[in-house]
């Protein structure tokens, strides 16, 4: 009773992080991930510049090592599961290192997804990932029997739980499939009563985006469902960028999840500056971040 205790306590501290960001952000704050959460120096950028979570995970990691070569986001998700759990909690450490305590921390691992072959995770696995810095556990399971058994491991050792509905047509089962806004709204409840402690919809725009200023309608309609469905933080991930992040914001989600629009900033930067250093022309504006942005 003495350990649950002090997990519960622990959990309060991770849940208290998200709300009070929130709060500062006037109702809808920023989840950083991809380059930003998985690279420590630019981690700590991001959260001197006022963010104050962030998602490191596997695919993004299998991205940034080049494992088999890969060089986008949807090559990696099919080698995410071959990562290991010592390189996920080498860069959590680091991560929590240079951003400090108040920074709110989440993490995708192997096996937290609907992995192309099968990962072993452990009990120790999760009690490593806490002691590496950890606030929380990012999954994208697929089955709300899986989803229900790793809420409650996660619990057990001091982490909440952020996972996310999909639409059964996406490219990557990102989570528990709900074809419309009444099945998202009713898969929400669901999430929430089995100890989900933040709640996210996958947008269907997954390393693409949408006209600027604009969101589909359908994932508006999304969206709307998720947020009168539930009181728990709400998340929407997926094709969020400069362009368009203010239309997600009317939608009165909590937290936008960016991982793809700062890789393509950050990568266009760096091609640019190394051109001007090399005395060569930078291409045509946008063909930089197209190359390179993994979209279908």
């Amino acid at each position: 009773m003495f350990i649950s205790a002090d997990m519960r306590r622990r959990r309060e501290r991770a849940l208290n992080k998200v709300h009070s960001a929130i709060d500062e952000h006037g109702g809808t704050t920023l989840l950083s991930t991809g380059i930003t959460a998985d690279d420590a120096r630019l981690a700590r950028a991001v959260v001197d510049a006022g963010v104050r979570l962030l998602e490191p995970n596997h695919p993004a990691l299998a991205l940034a090592r080049g494992l088999h070569g890969v060089q986008d986001m949807h090559s990696a998700e099919n080698v995410r599961h071959e990562v290991t759990m010592d390189e996920v909690d080498r860069v959590v450490s680091g991560v929590r290192a240079v951003t400090g305590a108040d920074t709110f921390i989440t993490v995708g691992i192997p096996g937290g997804f609907t992995e192309l072959d099968p990962v072993e995770v452990t009990t120790q696995d999760f009690a490593n990932l806490a002691r590496a810095g950890a606030d929380a556990l990012h999954t994208h399971k697929a089955s709300l029997e899986d989803l229900e058994e790793w809420v409650q491991v996660a619990h057990d050792n001091g982490l909440i739980v952020d996972a996310y509905i999909s639409h059964p047509d996406d490219r990557h089962p990102f989570g528990i499939p709900a074809a419309t806004s009444e099945e998202v709204a009713a898969t929400a409840v669901t999430m929430r009563d089995i100890g989900v402690d933040m709640i996210g919809l996958m947008t269907g725009m997954s390393y693409g985006g949408a006209a600027a200023g604009r969101i589909p309608t359908e994932i508006s309609e999304r969206l709307a469902a998720l947020v009168r469905a539930v009181d728990v933080p709400t998340l929407a991930e997926g094709g969020i960028n400069i362009a368009n992040h203010a239309a997600f914001r009317g939608t009165g989600v909590n937290i936008l999840v960016v991982g793809t629009s700062f890789d393509d900033v950050a990568r266009t930067a760096v091609a640019d500056t190394a051109r001007r250093y090399l005395g060569l022309p930078n291409p045509p504006v946008g063909a930089a971040a197209a190359a390179g942005s993994g979209r279908p």
